[in-house]
């Protein structure tokens, strides 16, 4: 393809520029070949020693209309490179894994597989891209000559580009996707499985929805303040002068990026093949690549893919006839349209758009004559695609609960690491670690984040920060403790400890709960009485009170406040609904301060004080005027009444008792909780899924 092959100021031909780049650049294929190798770990595999005696007759032979159709194959190939010569060959007919010649749209095998997530293309994807181990092309820029069935490729778990695209799309077209396998060009990375430029897609960032706010029309228009036509033309020149500086800093960076050889000699020249998807069927709103190796969807823009030669699928074989110098982004994937693409075997009576008249001194014979071509073109028309001579596609259960060939897959991104384990490969239940990294190199480590599956403590996720050193547990719903996520530095008491749970399951409404030596903080959702936060303040134990061994209640820590917070009850006056109240217990203070109203400045308060050189006997509520201060400015009389704010402190007493228990009691659950995660880390327990038939039957 002339847009593939990037032709350079000096005059060659695209045969000339492709032999000059393999025989210049053969230490570059080595180098890649060796970090394939280092990639898949393995010697290499030798796919002539595979054993094919056992395969089924349609392997080793082809039947009268596979013959037929090879035949129609071979001329459409004949016209093709006669009437498009600079084009490279078109990949038809490869040799299976016997030997035999077989055409491309009969290797598609349509297979649904009985698994829930197979039945859509992002398991699809990601089952295909972990299972397989992936082998760089012999030569990477020309594609195999050879094509094995995608039941051969399951069974030995490998396979380059072609492979992965057949398997996968034999997957989805079993699944109900207008899926077709791709030959075409891509970059180096992508030909590679090189990822190590790319971001993790677990740390990638949703884009950000942008809100446009209605601008009010009858806004105060302010004039604008003077300014001096001089200073804005001295800044005008300032301006100039440094984007002057900036253009020759830049130039002097080009410069040296081009003295260093990081281009790629055979960019637009490798092959390489994908998988495409139409819009329409499946419910497919837009038509998406998908690497095979990676499993990932890509837009049809991308400017990693470079050109299409040819796509198929298990019905026919398609001709990319439009250009391809920028790439795919302006292609158009309306297959119907014969301009764009030329069908092998039409399905209406059109006839093809390939031209038929050859040029004056040619010498084939096939096409010479156009009467000629036309008759050896007139039978594809009516020719009808043979059935798959592939078995039907097999993995069980597993092969697929274990799909990683090695035990494990390990992908490197940009200051990344990527790890994925089976279920149940991990005695903890782990199958995925991602590492973040300060530098490129992956030598210091930021962050590391931890997925589990099928712990009976119901842990999901770990988070583990190692600049702060705290690490943070996160639970599905239905722990006998309610728990939803775990923040802590260490497992012992009074070390820093942030506990979330599962509000709606609770019946005090706790959602969150902050505890260090000094101070606790709880937060409430949904509670009847409006309360959302309470904060408590400790005081320093005794002496000759220790931690370590006792019960809460015995080495209980001096409660020395409680503060608690209101939302708004609309129900009630402002000055009659408390905002926030302060039980000062050491002191033997109470505060309340009342919410605002909208003309309101400054709140309503009441502080019921202790009164000085009165001795406090247990049981008695001593009021007077001296040890009450109140501000409420819009009360009514009953505020002002003293048998009122009696009553009212009564009330506030007893509350006062009530919630010195309530503290007592969260510090009891929070070393229950401390208590029962040790042990849970100490004995960890997997839970065998009703769904896993191989665990099933192991155990």
């Amino acid at each position: 393809m002339e847009a593939l092959e990037e032709k350079e100021e000096v005059e060659q031909t695209p045969d000339d520029v492709i032999s000059l780049n393999i025989s210049d650049y053969l230490d570059e294929l080595e180098l890649d070949a060796e970090e394939a190798s280092v990639i898949s770990n393995e010697s290499d595999f030798d796919w002539s020693s595979i054993d094919t005696s056992n395969l089924p007759s349609s392997y080793k032979t082809n039947s009268r209309q596979e013959k037929k159709l090879l035949q129609l194959a071979d001329n459409f190939l004949q016209q093709y490179s006669h009437l498009c010569p600079d084009r490279k060959p078109l990949f038809i007919h490869p040799l299976n894994e016997c030997g035999v010649q077989k055409f491309v749209s009969t290797t598609v095998r349509p297979t649904l597989l009985p698994y829930p997530d197979m039945y859509y293309w992002s398991g699809c994807a990601s089952f295909v891209s972990d299972y397989l181990i992936m082998e760089p092309l012999k030569c990477p820029v020309t594609p195999p000559s050879s094509l094995y069935s995608p039941t051969t490729i399951v069974k030995y778990q490998r396979g380059n580009c072609f492979d992965f695209s057949m398997l996968l799309c034999s997957l989805l077209v079993g699944a109900g996707y207008d899926a077709y396998c791709v030959h075409g060009y891509a970059t180096l990375e992508m030909c590679s499985l090189d990822q190590t430029q790319e971001v993790c897609p677990r740390l990638r960032k949703p884009p950000e929805v942008l809100v446009k706010e209605d601008p009010n029309k009858y806004r105060i228009k302010y004039p604008l303040e003077p300014k001096s036509q001089f200073e804005l033309q001295q800044k005008a020149k300032e301006e100039e002068e440094a984007k002057s500086t900036q253009e020759e800093e830049r130039e002097e960076e080009v410069v040296e990026e081009v003295e260093k050889p990081k281009r790629d000699p055979l960019h637009g020249l490798r092959v390489h093949a994908w998988v495409l998807v139409l819009s329409g069927k499946r419910k497919v709103p837009e038509t998406f690549f998908i690497n095979p190796f990676t499993g990932n969807n890509h837009s049809t823009k991308d400017e990693c893919f470079l050109g299409i030669e040819s796509i198929w699928n298990d019905k026919n074989y398609w001709v990319n006839m439009q250009d391809c110098r920028k790439g795919c982004k302006d292609l158009s994937f309306d297959l119907s349209n014969r301009f764009c693409w030329e069908i092998m075997f039409p399905e209406s009576d059109e006839a093809s758009q390939l031209p038929t008249e050859s040029p004056k001194n040619s010498t084939d014979e096939l096409v010479s004559d156009p009467s000629n071509a036309l008759e050896h073109w007139g039978p594809c028309r009516s020719f009808e695609m043979p059935l798959s001579w592939v078995d039907r596609i097999k993995v069980s259960c597993k092969e697929y609960e274990n799909p990683f060939p090695r035990g494990k897959k390990v992908i490197l991104y940009d200051k990344a690491k990527q790890e994925k384990w089976a279920a149940y490969a991990n005695a903890d239940g782990l199958v995925e670690r991602l590492t973040v990294y300060a530098d490129s190199d992956r030598t210091e480590e930021l962050e590391v984040k931890e997925w589990f599956e099928h712990r009976k403590d119901l842990l999901y996720m770990r988070e583990v920060n190692h600049q702060t050193q705290l690490i943070t547990d996160h639970f599905n719903p239905g722990h006998p403790l309610l728990l939803k996520a775990h923040t802590y530095t260490s497992l012992e008491p009074e070390t820093g400890h942030t506990v979330e749970f599962y509000h709606k399951a609770r019946v005090d409404g706790l959602w969150k709960r902050s505890e260090t030596a000094t101070e606790m903080t709880e937060y409430f959702e949904e509670r009847e009485d409006l309360l959302h936060k309470r904060h408590i303040n400790f005081g320093e134990r005794d002496q000759g009170m220790e931690m370590a061994g006792g019960t809460a209640e015995a080495n209980a820590r001096p409660i020395v406040q409680i503060k608690e917070y209101f939302h708004r009850n609309p129900k009630k006056p402002a000055d009659e609904d408390v905002e926030e109240r302060v039980f000062k217990v050491i002191d033997d203070v109470i505060q309340l301060t009342y919410h605002l109203e909208v003309y309101d400045i400054i709140p309503s308060k009441v502080v019921f004080a202790r009164v000085i050189g009165r001795e406090k006997r247990e049981g008695e509520i001593f009021l007077s005027r001296e040890n009450t201060v109140k501000y409420q400015p819009w009360s009514s009389e009953k505020h002002k009444n003293m048998r009122y704010l009696y009553n009212l402190l009564w009330e506030l007493r007893a509350e006062q008792k009530d919630l010195k228990q309530l503290v007592r009691d969260s510090e009891a659950e929070m070393l229950n909780i401390l208590t029962v995660r040790e042990n849970e880390e100490a004995n960890i327990k997997l839970t065998v899924s009703i769904y896993s038939a191989a665990q099933r039957e192991q155990r």
